[in-house]
């Protein structure tokens, strides 16, 4: 019969051990482990694969915004636009890609969290015990179990000590059911009848065993009836409430969106252009992805917090853990070191003093009255020998406690292993929190000697005498009272205080399986021991931080309510001290009464623990509960976080936790809470900036679309400052490290919002000052050039975002604090974002892509100033409701005021105001001071840069060198040598050149004799006088603004208009209009119609050739199809000149598709005459 065969329950447990090769006593060696886990495999159950990378990148083209950006790009390019739809394409595949990076690293920071929490399991191999992963279990080991513990695989019990198994998961039976190692059972029956069985997944809840393993993983009774346990995770609280978020900010960004597409097509503009400007709009709008950074942002708190020592089972716990408002924390091990020696005991009616430290034998054992301490044996021999724990070389392998009383016993010259081969052990009822004592039973010939450990009380109500100074009396109420009184003397010394007693019961009749909890009454009380469990120096600091942080910290412990409130003493914590009588004499409401006041629980029961916390909870706090032993589980599943221990913890605790502290530290879970609240404030950061880009970015549009004006970005200009301007910054909020006063203000509530009503308002506010920062330069670059004013309007839009998200870090504190340059990772994507941007700006293969142009410093000056005023606009806001300027109001108010903004606690404004570092003061307004030259410079250079308008109208006249200004270069005159770098055109180029100007000259010659026969050839328009503007009469009324209305503008010159060639679309090398000629040109022929005071002169510019004469020529060409187009439309010849000045820098001079594109325009003033 195989290992894999259901039927060993019918077997002996020595025909078992026989039939799997393994002698348990020594267990299976090296060799045969190996050779059994590669026949067997690994002991999992399996689970649910992980999904591919090929999967997860598929499933970032999923959704819907995505599939309508390809939906754009497919009509782009159907309609013929190949650039914008390639660019948006690849705009699709980096946000995929980023998309992927980020899930990829979560999931794989999930699944190393995972393995950290893998089991473990004690096993006998190699004749020694080992502690390994669970999942190297092979049939044939040796699995040693206790109460807590989680059975690993199925087996056949060798050994079963008072053993009782909680098989609900498996059978459905909710009592625990009572194993015996013994017991042979029928082939065919039930799993709950199998008593000499033990299955995976089932807890030990009492008692000591030893398992033979006969299956593993999918081949135990649980692997065969459940498949696949593995279940799908749901949302977390906060993913729920941003997703709420963005579905609401979708509907209202789809309804804006939805208004600038519809009145960008009633102005008439390309639908093309104004459909993808407004696709890419919504998806630059719409946060689709928000729940999906909460999983990245939690994913990466839980792996720092597991650096820290904790380990978050849950990523709703990570949210949970910054709403947290009472820690109830077990005492030993957690508030104190755990490192447990005897200091004192009370022995035959004398009080001992015990020296040394650690688990070894050197210290002594003396009288404190200095007379010799005597015999010890009656004191030693229950320490040594109820014992569960060994010291090997120093070191403790067990429990603390029974650490401290092995190193006592030694000290006393007790060997403790000697004396468990002389006096072997037969039965034992272990140790209980219920009825909290231990009790083992030896063979010593013809008697049984029983010895008994535990609380003191416990032990004085289970005991009929006591050792005094010559032999056992009688426990009378004078001796009863005198134990109580050195327990308690013990106890208040901050020492946990163990009783020791025994007795001694004949051999004949003895049952090792009956019930040995009656056999441990009638006892001699034969001492009381003292031990001392330090309290962790860092405890007290960290007790003291949440003091200052709103929590309350309750300990909890079932030691001596004297021992505990010596401890809380030593630990700062004030308050009243409860014990689990009192607990039981209190109503549900008085208990809700006092339950703030009470720092200490002492004496509780398990019970008590689920009462407490159910308390707290009604009473509103948020609850975090530690535990370790198994009868702690139901309290930390009813906490709001559990917390387990790591290292005393039992698995059945771990597995009902949240949090398992894998160093067993009060200050961890403190740290824990720590980066719970600075998770949350990183999350609220990374919202607060992404959505105010976005609300910044509908803004602008939508108030362009408003006043009438041009679109200020193209679609993938918008697709370029959602994706990569504010996406890198957006996510390095989330890598923020701990504000230093995240824990100076109260938990907030678990029912808080993200979004409230003050920072919608904040948003409105950010997005109000981009939106008309980034309108304005815009409008007042437009009459240089379409392409110029949106690359200037593009840059300032993305210089907005650099200094918005130094906003975002702070929302009412300074941004200038001393953690202005603690997040290296924030200064790192801003650098590279700001490379990104001015390749884009001056890149001539980028330029072509995203319509830009060359910027001048002056610009990039104006463009800087103006987008610093979102940060220096909001420390101005912040500065006028901070504390300090709110007293100062206050004073000259009378106190009207004074409580605005009082009893508000964040995570960046609460705190004493003259903690603030004065370096960073200064450099605050330093900064600021700086910002107002770097402003009237910017204005300056921008006011000081003439209109393209202003260079001289004859065609001889070198270009005037202006400050500011992008065509500097002098024009070649007509008939000049040519320029050097048309030397660089080609044969064909040179051909296809000349039969363009030729082709140019013919179709004017045309033009001319058909619309006005009468004129005659040609000549040359006279320059403009510039006198003549200036003495000009009195401007009509309603002249200018329905000039403006067209697009115009006061300049030097008069009234000026720029018609960009992207708004012209002229052909390359063509002088023909396309079908759909500009709804301008009616405006411009309805106002000289009107107006017959008013001349027009139109200029036009070209860099159609690499030679000054071809650019003259195609120039001339375009300006005279414009003034036959406005002639066409009823405006008399004589009212309108054209003129073609070329080009002030042939192309010839700079690389193709760099500054030059900007200059095909045509430049139209009005000349006001006198009438």
């Amino acid at each position: 019969m195989g290992p894999d065969d259901n039927a060993w329950h019918t077997r002996d447990g020595a025909e078992a051990a026989r039939t799997l090769g393994v002698d348990p006593a020594t267990g299976l060696t090296g060799a045969q482990v190996g050779e059994r886990l590669a026949r067997h495999g690994e002991n999992r159950l399996a689970e649910r694969p992980p999904r591919s990378k090929w999967l997860l990148l598929a499933d970032q083209f999923k959704g819907l915004l995505i599939l309508v950006l390809l939906g754009a790009a497919v009509l782009a390019g159907s309609v013929g636009d190949l650039k914008d739809a390639v660019v948006i394409l690849v705009v699709v595949v980096l946000n995929a890609l980023l998309g992927f990076w980020q899930e990829h690293r979560a999931e794989a920071t999930l699944a190393a969290l995972k393995k950290m929490l893998a089991p473990s399991a004690r096993v006998r191999r190699d004749g020694g015990v080992h502690e390994v992963a669970a999942a190297t279990l092979v049939p044939g080991d040796l699995v040693l179990l206790e109460a807590g513990d989680r059975i690993p695989a199925d087996g056949r019990l060798l050994v079963a000590h008072n053993g009782e198994i909680d098989e609900s998961t498996l059978t459905g039976e909710s009592q625990p059911v009572a194993k015996d190692a013994q017991a042979r059972v029928q082939a065919v029956g039930p799993l709950a009848e199998r008593l000499n069985m033990a299955y995976m997944n089932t807890v030990v809840t009492r008692g000591r065993l030893e398992l033979l393993v006969t299956a593993t993983g999918m081949a135990t009774e649980m692997g065969r009836l459940t498949g696949m346990l593995e279940v799908e995770p749901g949302p977390t609280p906060l993913q729920v409430q941003l997703d709420g978020l963005g579905r609401r900010l979708a509907l209202i960004a789809g309804v804006v969106v939805a208004l600038i597409l519809i009145l960008g097509l009633l102005r008439g503009q390309p639908w093309i252009e104004t459909l993808l400007t407004s696709i890419a709009l919504a998806v630059a709008a719409i946060p689709e992805g928000l729940p999906a950074v909460v999983t990245v942002t939690l994913a990466l708190g839980m792996q720092r917090m597991a650096g820290q020592r904790a380990i978050v089972k849950r990523l709703a716990a990570v949210e949970t853990l910054g709403c947290t408002s009472v820690i109830c924390s077990d005492k030993t091990g957690t508030l104190t070191l755990n490192q447990m020696t005897a200091r004192a005991a009370f022995y035959r009616g004398r009080r001992l003093a015990v020296s040394g430290e650690g688990y070894t034998a050197l210290g002594t054992i003396t009288a404190r009255d200095g007379a010799p301490a005597g015999d010890l044996a009656d004191l030693l021999l229950p320490a040594a020998l109820c014992n569960e724990s060994r010291i090997r070389d120093g070191a403790l392998i067990g429990d603390p406690t029974e650490g401290a009383l092995l190193a006592l016993a030694a000290k006393g010259g007790v060997d403790a292993g000697a004396l468990a081969g002389q006096w072997p052990r037969i039965a034992e009822v272990p140790f209980d929190s219920a009825h909290k004592f231990m009790a083992t039973f030896h063979r010593d010939g013809d008697l049984v000697r029983v010895y008994v450990k535990g609380a003191p009380d416990v032990l004085l109500g289970r005991s009929t005498a006591w050792l005094g100074p010559q032999g056992p009396l009688d426990l009378d109420q004078e001796a009863r009272a005198r134990l109580t009184a050195e327990n308690e003397s013990l106890a208040a010394q901050a020492m946990r205080v163990l009783a020791v007693a025994g007795k001694d019961l004949p051999a004949a009749g003895f049952d090792p399986a009956g019930d040995l909890m009656a056999l441990c009454d009638d006892l001699v009380l034969h001492g009381l021991v003292g031990i001392l469990d330090p309290p962790r120096p860092e405890a007290r600091d960290a007790i003291a931080l949440c003091r200052r942080a709103g929590i309350q910290v309750k300990m909890i412990t079932g030691d001596h309510r004297l021992t505990a409130a010596a401890i809380a003493r030593d630990l700062g914590l004030a308050g009243e001290v409860l014990d689990g009588n009192d607990l039981d004499g209190l109503s549900e409401a008085a208990l809700d009464a006092r339950i703030d006041q009470v720092a200490v629980f002492a004496r509780v029961a398990p019970e008590h623990k689920v009462r407490i916390v159910r308390q707290l909870k009604a009473h509103g706090h948020v609850v975090a509960m530690t535990g370790d032993g198994v009868n702690d589980a139901p309290a930390l599943k009813t906490a709001d976080i559990g917390v387990a221990m790591g290292i005393t913890g039992t698995e059945v605790t771990k597995e009902a936790a949240t949090l398992i502290l894998t160093d067993d530290n009060f200050s961890t879970i403190v740290g824990a809470v720590r980066e719970g609240r600075t998770i949350y404030d990183n999350l609220v950061k990374f919202v607060r900036f992404q959505l105010s880009t976005n609300m910044g970015a509908i803004q602008t549009v939508l108030g362009a679309s408003l006043l009438g004006w041009a679109t200020p970005f193209t679609a993938v200009q918008i697709l370029w400052i959602n994706i990569i301007m504010d996406g890198p910054p957006a996510m390095t909020l989330g890598l923020e490290p701990a504000d230093p006063r995240a824990m100076d203000r109260p938990p907030r509530p678990t029912d808080a919002r993200i979004l409230t009503a003050e920072r919608l308002g904040l948003l409105v506010f950010y997005g109000t000052i981009m939106a008309v920062g980034t309108l304005a330069l815009f409008r007042y670059a437009q009459p240089q050039g379409q392409d110029y004013a949106l690359t200037l309007a593009f840059t300032t839009f993305v210089l907005f975002q650099f200094f918005n998200v130094f906003n975002a870090r702070t929302e009412h504190g300074s941004a200038f604090n001393p953690g202005f340059l603690r997040n290296r990772w924030l200064w790192l994507a801003l650098a590279t974002v700001l490379v990104l941007q001015v390749l884009v700006v001056h890149w001539g293969p980028a330029q072509a892509v995203f319509r830009t142009t060359d910027l001048s410093l002056a610009d990039w000056g104006l463009a800087l100033s103006v987008a610093s005023s979102v940060l220096l606009l909001d420390e101005l806001r912040k500065l006028a409701l901070s504390p300090r300027v709110r007293a100062v109001w206050a004073g000259w108010t009378g106190g009207v005021g004074a409580g605005v903004g009082a009893g508000r606690q964040s995570a960046d404004d609460s705190g004493d105001a003259g903690r603030r570092n004065t370096s960073f003061k200064v450099l605050a307004w330093a900064l600021a001071l700086v910002a107002i030259p770097i402003l009237l410079y910017g204005w300056y250079a921008a006011r000081s840069s003439a209109p393209p308008g202003a260079r001289p109208a004859d065609s001889d006249q070198a270009a005037v060198a202006v400050p500011g200004r992008r065509d500097v270069a002098p024009r070649p005159a007509v008939g000049s040598a040519p320029d050097p770098a048309a030397a660089v055109l080609g044969a064909q180029e040179r051909a296809a050149l000349e039969r363009e100007i030729a082709a140019a000259r013919a179709r004017i010659a045309t033009l001319e004799a058909i619309l006005d026969p009468g004129r005659g050839p040609r000549q040359p328009a006279a320059p403009a006088d510039p006198q003549a503007q200036v003495d000009a009469p009195a401007r009509p009324p309603g002249l200018l603004d329905r000039f403006v209305a067209l697009g115009g503008r006061e300049t030097p010159r008069g009234l000026g208009l720029i018609l960009s060639n992207d708004e012209l679309k002229f052909p390359t090398g063509k002088a023909d209009l396309p079908p759909g000629e500009l709804k301008v040109l009616d405006g411009l022929a309805a106002l000289l119609v009107q107006h017959p005071g008013l001349d027009l002169r139109i200029e036009g510019h070209t860099d159609a050739g690499g030679r000054a004469e071809a650019n003259l020529v195609v120039s001339q060409a375009r300006a005279d199809t414009l003034r036959q187009a406005l002639i066409a439309r009823g405006v008399a010849a004589a009212c309108v000149q054209a003129i073609g000045l070329g080009e002030t820098r042939p192309i010839g001079a700079a690389p193709a598709g760099t500054a030059n594109r900007r200059d095909r325009r045509m430049e139209i003033y009005l000349i006001e005459k006198a009438e």
